[in-house]
């Protein structure tokens, strides 16, 4: 009799001790889904996809190791690193990126991309990460031109399908709106003296600038345009995720140090 009641004790004891190993494992759980990674689905498992075009700095270029680098980068791979992704880029040329996320190229887009009401009817985008105007290049010491007046007669060089390509276009008397596939073969061009001066966007332009050492920007043009990442329309589960990641990072200072990386103390 003894030994059953003892067997009853011990039957009971080991139950609770299960119980509470349970307890234990699903607060353990709980606090691993409230503080870690959001699952979402993506094009390739275990990984973010990124369509950009890496013609852009400081937001995205390819440096000499192969790699692709810049602001936009270092903020997306904080982004899939909070999803629990590694980040891949996709390096596309511009007028195919949005054509490329709505077949399933890739997840999403990054690419110093303005938040318009035309790119918002084929694809969704995050909240805004950065805000930007555009701005007027020209070659130092050409000192013909001042601002968007002074850009009458004169032949200017722009991104194909940019904000940039959209302002220039607006601008009146403008002899030449030159498209390029890329904004480095406009600056190029530009210090070649084979263009007047470059519309874009004015973080890119003053980069590009001081890196080349070649140009200045003389004017900017306030267009309050801001950037935003591109997902398939619908695809609001990873959109989601996405403003949940920038806001924690906005809010953790992650953002702040990545910014100041890219572009100094403002």
């Amino acid at each position: 009799m003894r030994r059953g009641k003892i067997a009853v004790l011990l039957s009971v004891f080991l139950a609770l001790m299960l119980f509470a190993a349970l307890l234990a494992g699903c607060g353990e759980a709980e606090k691993k889904a409230g503080e870690g990674e959001v699952k979402v689905t993506t094009v390739q498992e275990g990984k973010l996809l990124m369509g950009s075009d890496t013609t852009y700095p400081p937001f995205e270029s390819i440096d000499d190791k192969g790699e692709a680098v810049g602001f936009d980068v270092d903020l997306a791979r904080e982004i899939a690193k909070r999803l629990g992704l590694e980040l891949e880029v996709v390096s596309v040329k511009w007028e195919g990126i949005i054509p490329g996320l709505k077949t399933g190229d890739y997840d999403m887009v990054m690419s110093a991309m303005t938040i318009t009401d035309e790119r918002k009817m084929e694809i969704d985008f995050s909240d805004p990460y950065i805000d930007s105007d555009q701005s007027i290049a020209v070659r130092k010491g050409d000192t013909s031109i001042k601002n968007e007046a002074d850009l009458a007669g004169k032949v200017v060089g722009v991104q194909v399908d940019t904000t940039g390509q959209f302002t220039a276009e607006k601008i009146p008397g403008i002899k030449e709106v030159r498209k390029y596939d890329t904004i480095l073969m406009a600056f190029e061009d530009l210090e070649l003296g084979r263009i007047d001066a470059i519309v874009n966007d004015y973080p890119v332009n003053a980069y590009i600038s001081k890196t080349r050492g070649k140009t200045e920007v003389v004017a900017t043009i306030k267009t309050d345009e801001k950037y935003g990442i591109g997902v398939k329309k619908g695809n609001t589960q990873l959109l989601e995720a996405i403003n949940k990641a920038l806001a924690e990072m906005r809010k953790d200072g992650t953002y702040e140090s990545i910014f100041e990386k890219w572009f100094g103390k403002v």
